[in-house]
């Protein structure tokens, strides 16, 4: 339980880290910094894409070199591409989430992106994404760690 619990611990912090990136970069194409327009502020869904794209490359490495060291991945190029197929079916939640804020209830404030997406949208996928990635890209536990069920 314990090594569970360091697993979870770092896995948000990395994940805090890599939603920073992703917050950031989305709300400067979406809603800019500072004077002049936003380069993709009519392109909310795109921007959140490219986000994210970018802040996954950078959780990619914190997650196998940090959160989940003492796992194996039974074949890395495999892993690899586990990693970013999971990473985007889980990026459909916060999606959807931005999507109904801005298309079906008409939102389109800083404010109602934000919290559409990456509070409301991004909890449900991070919970999702730790036990999907636990289970399917670092999925089996070093030699001489502690098992625990994959599930």
């Amino acid at each position: 339980m314990r090594h569970l619990l360091g697993e979870v611990v770092r896995f948000l912090a990395v994940g805090g880290v890599a939603t920073l990136v992703s917050i950031l970069g989305f709300n400067a194409l979406v809603h800019g910094w500072g004077p002049g327009a936003a380069p993709m502020a009519d392109q909310p869904i795109a921007a959140y894409v490219l986000a994210n794209a970018a802040a996954g490359a950078l959780a990619f490495v914190g997650l196998r070199t940090w959160t989940f060291r003492d796992r194996d991945v039974r074949d890395p190029a495999t892993g690899l591409v586990r990693f970013f197929a999971l990473g985007a079916v889980t990026m459909a939640i916060p999606v959807l989430f931005l999507w109904i804020s801005r298309y079906v209830l008409g939102l389109s404030s800083p404010l109602a992106d934000n919290l559409a997406a990456n509070v409301l949208g991004l909890g449900v996928a991070t919970a999702t994404r730790f036990w999907a990635f636990r289970r399917f890209v670092f999925d089996q536990p070093a030699a001489g760690t502690p098992s625990s069920s994959p599930a």
